[in-house]
């Protein structure tokens, strides 16, 4: 079953407070950073992984600079 929490004033800003049983299974601790992501079924939090970020989005470099790779081999 899906965990439910509220959303909270903190400051001018809102929040929601995680579960133990969620922060236990992420991994996660007080002061870590996660990253959220909207999909079309709603959001998606992970540990965030700025070495895997940085990764990711150097491979996404090098595939669009190499976009047109595949058909000129093809020939």
């Amino acid at each position: 079953m899906p965990a439910t929490t509220r959303i909270i004033a903190i400051g001018n800003s809102a929040g929601i407070v995680l579960p133990k049983e969620i922060l236990d299974r992420l991994k996660l601790r007080k002061g870590d950073t996660v990253a959220l992501s909207e999909t079309p079924i709603g959001l998606y939090l992970t540990p965030h992984d700025d070495q895997r970020r940085r990764k990711l989005e150097s491979a996404d470099r090098i595939m669009r600079g190499y976009r047109d790779a595949p058909g000129k081999l093809a020939e």
